[in-house]
């Protein structure tokens, strides 16, 4: 295994170096997604390379590596941290075994629901920006920014209302073992497998379910071969970004003003982008499948399995220690505030 890993890195840094060669007028950042072509965090980066390229005047080259081109999303954390590579996502799901604090951002029902909350919160938090970011720097990483993907849907082979339903169900989960933990408490039995397997898994019904954000799933094409879509309500998928914790401190102060202001401007670009590119991929789903059924749980649905969450994350602290408790409490803390401050507009 150690000796495969070495191998890929290698690999990646033969890709990195030759890449290298034909920008040498430029200083070049290398930004590495966990997705492919089109789909949010490509999109993203894409965004990112142009601000970044206008604003420097073409003194910085953003080069982009999608999904496969430089190993497996621990891979990019790894490369990164080592600074190999300059800028990469890295989503709570799988950074959990590297930065056990961030899957805090996986708890159900924990963010708010009103955008505007959520953007303040995903933007400004100092539970996150603050207290979860030296978490990061610990391990060589800097918290660039926060953004979500999208509501976070089920696709599962018959209608789910109530956890009774999910007793039968073997329901594909990322393999972390809060978001394992997760679908135990919904009543479901969770499998950690790879995304590469999902699709022959659903279609031979290995795995009967599976929870993505609507862009993914039909990029992935998993609506081909299940039968609902479930809106539970209760996660919104979010994604880091992260760079290099050495080469950031290293910028001069114009570079870091100019980052600043790029990542503002995209927040804004990134929260309009996920909403409608995920209200698409629903629109295409449904037409590419026009037996898929829609079900939105009510109120009253989505509060019995809230209640079932509730262990959650007091479970979370008790696995990953640390100061996960404190920061949880300061988050949550923040949120309510985030919350009462919207409705009182």
């Amino acid at each position: 295994m150690a000796i495969a890993r070495t191998l890929k890195h290698l690999v990646a840094g033969a890709v990195i170096g030759l890449a290298a060669l034909g920008v040498a007028h430029a200083e070049e950042w290398k930004f590495a997604v966990e997705e492919g072509p089109g789909d949010v965090q490509t999109l993203y980066a894409e965004q990112f390379k142009k601000l970044v390229e206008q604003r420097s005047q073409g003194k910085v080259k953003v080069t982009i590596y999608t999904y496969g081109q430089l190993g497996n999303e621990n891979d990019l954390t790894e490369l990164t941290a080592s600074g190999a590579i300059q800028f990469s996502n890295a989503s709570p799901g799988h950074l959990g075994t590297f930065v056990p604090e961030v899957q805090i951002l996986s708890l159900p029902f924990l963010l708010p629901e009103a955008d505007a909350a959520k953007g303040e919160i995903l933007s400004n938090s100092k539970a996150l920006y603050g207290s979860l970011a030296k978490d990061f720097t610990a391990k060589g990483l800097k918290l660039f920014t926060i953004y979500p993907e999208g509501e976070m849907i089920w696709t599962t082979k018959k209608a789910v209302r109530k956890p009774a339903d999910l007793g039968d169900v073997k329901f594909r989960v990322m393999t972390s073992p809060i978001l394992i933990e997760q679908f135990k408490l919904y009543g479901a039995n969770p499998v950690a497998l790879p995304w590469g397997e999902v699709y022959g898994g659903l279609q031979m019904n290995v795995i009967q379910a599976q929870v993505n954000p609507a862009f993914f799933i039909e990029s992935a094409k998993f609506h081909e071969v299940t039968d609902h879509l479930i809106y539970v309500g209760d996660v919104e998928y979010t994604t880091t970004v992260v760079s290099n914790a050495d080469f950031y401190e290293s910028l001069p102060a114009e570079r870091k003003k100019m980052l600043d202001e790029v990542r503002s401007e995209l927040q804004q670009y990134i929260f309009k982008t996920e909403r409608e590119k995920n209200a698409a991929a629903v629109d295409k789903m449904l037409k590419d499948n026009p037996k898929l059924k829609v079900v939105k749980l009510t109120d009253a649905e989505r509060e019995v399995f809230r209640k079932r969450a509730e262990p959650l994350g007091q479970k979370l602290v008790a696995m990953v220690g640390g100061r996960a408790g404190e920061i949880l409490k300061q988050l949550k803390a923040e949120i309510q505030t985030a919350n009462t401050q919207v409705s009182a507009k």
